[in-house]
């Protein structure tokens, strides 16, 4: 595993200082602007709700955070630490030790159990197969759906399956949860009961949540909110 996981590198962030931040970051796909100069921040067990609508950026808010799409221009800053600093490597190490991913669709491997799909994430980090396939049903019982543990994803319903890509994402513990519109294809009830186990299962460990959706509903379950607009963030709480 690569030094970078769960590195203290001073500042760490603490109670009062952001544990992720980005400062003035642009970033253009061809000659359509997606972020014009946006800003962001986020605590240690924090959860933030980014809004807007379609084609607004937030999205693309989201990948910068990850490490997933450098920037144009501007900052990320994870845990004191400036992501445009680390190598391909090195934030790969990062995002599979220390943030978490669930996405509207699940992206579940059809090929897999739900147990092997959730245990996934600990096997590529050097856990054995027995350690991580107990740690995958402790957390596929958290999130209500250790009965469809031997099941592949196409046997189980929208629902399961979103509970399953919940528990795959927090079952190394991370300390960065990033959900893009993760009740996006559930109904209404279905949603609901995801986002209360997201939220509740999130708290417990401490993870902050990167939260993109267009839901109000869904955007409810957050501490503060931020809108994305043209490319720019704007804290509906006034904390930027």
């Amino acid at each position: 595993m690569s030094s970078t996981a769960h590195d203290p590198a001073p500042p760490a962030a603490t109670a009062e200082t952001p544990l992720l931040a980005a400062t003035g970051l642009h970033k253009t796909y061809g000659s359509t602007p997606a972020l014009a100069g946006a800003d962001f921040a986020i605590r240690a067990g924090e959860t933030v709700a980014v809004m807007g609508p379609s084609g607004s950026g937030k999205s693309t808010l989201l990948h910068c955070l990850a490490g997933i799409v450098p920037p144009d221009q501007g900052t990320v800053r994870y845990n004191g630490r400036d992501l445009g600093s680390l190598s391909d490597g090195e934030r790969s190490a990062l995002r599979r030790a220390d943030f978490g991913f669930v996405f509207q669709f699940g992206q579940l491997v059809p090929e897999l159990t739900c147990e092997e799909n959730v245990a996934l994430p600990l096997r590529l980090t050097g856990t054995g197969r027995k350690a991580a396939a107990a740690r995958a049903t402790e957390w596929l019982a958290r999130l209500e759906v250790d009965d469809v543990r031997h099941h592949r994803p196409g046997q189980i319903s929208g629902g399961q399956g979103q509970r399953v890509a919940v528990a795959r994402a927090l079952v190394n513990t991370p300390r960065v949860l990033f959900a893009d519109e993760p009740t996006g294809a559930l109904d209404s009830l279905n949603g609901e009961r995801v986002m209360q186990l997201l939220v509740a299962a999130a708290r417990d460990t401490k993870a902050a949540v990167v939260l993109v959706t267009h839901e109000s509903r869904v955007a409810a379950y957050s501490d503060r909110e931020v809108v994305v607009r043209d490319g720019r963030a704007r804290d509906m709480a006034g904390a930027l």
